[in-house]
């Protein structure tokens, strides 16, 4: 198992979701910036465990991406979190270590936070890297 392709798929998103035409205008995190408002999403937190085979070396990451709002409703952070997964779902990054085998939306958790006044959609994708 190894940690090492990490940093890679993380550039690999960002470029991907920085090129999207769907998020335009959407600025993009991989911290919360200072003083956060308006509608953006970050790139976070991620779990990583072993998926060697015979075949050799993997992981496995789960991958968290936000879409944080303080916008009235949730239909602006939903209609963005459904282009963040419409865009990296199956899609085929190239990694500067390791490979991408698989892209995949696990699941996602739509809440509010903040005393109700921030929307907050947390989605987790699944990677399967070969090293």
């Amino acid at each position: 198992m190894s940690y090492g392709a990490a940093a890679a798929l993380q550039i690999a998103v960002y470029q991907r979701l920085s090129g999207a035409t769907a998020l335009a205008g959407v600025a993009i995190y991989d911290a919360v910036p200072p003083s956060p408002a308006g509608t953006f999403v970050l790139v976070g937190p991620e779990e990583v465990r072993d998926a060697s085979d015979k075949s050799g070396a993997g992981a496995e990451h789960r991958l968290a991406i936000s879409v944080i709002s303080d916008g009235t409703g949730f239909l602006t952070a939903k209609t963005i979190a459904a282009a963040i997964s419409d865009d990296l779902t199956g899609a085929a990054l190239v990694l500067a270590r390791g490979s991408l085998v698989s892209l995949l939306f696990l699941r996602a958790s739509a809440r509010r936070i903040d005393e109700g006044e921030v929307r907050r959609i947390d989605l987790t994708f699944r990677a399967r890297i070969e090293l």
